[in-house]
């Protein structure tokens, strides 16, 4: 299955002397879905938590092979899924999906 979607990555951004933020850059990528199945964690919970173990596959560029440490995130399917892992198999990189990702709250 061919996939396109959006890559989230923090990236630590220096916004003042000694303050250090993680700000999310995006990029757009294509790529294939190669793994494509899902599960529930209940963990006591009345409402289990929606998970999937999906993989993605990439053709890397030069910005992904830089920051695949700080991917955050990508889009699946509507939504966005936290990236639990990442494995680099030149010149692609596999993305392991895991639950749903809650972006940060900004302080107002």
């Amino acid at each position: 299955m061919k996939w396109f979607g959006e890559i989230g990555y923090g990236i630590p951004v220096e916004v003042r002397p000694g303050v250090v933020v993680t700000e999310i850059q995006t990029q757009q990528y294509y790529g294939d879905v190669i793994k494509n199945s899902r599960g529930l964690n209940g963990n006591g919970k009345m409402n289990d938590d929606l998970s999937v173990t999906n993989q993605i596959s990439i053709i890397a560029d030069h910005f992904s092979y830089t920051y695949f440490h700080a991917i955050q995130y990508v889009t699946w399917m509507g939504s966005k899924w936290k990236v639990s892992s990442v494995e680099v198999q030149m010149p692609r990189l596999i993305l392991t999906l895991g639950g749903l990702y809650n972006e940060p709250r900004t302080q107002t």
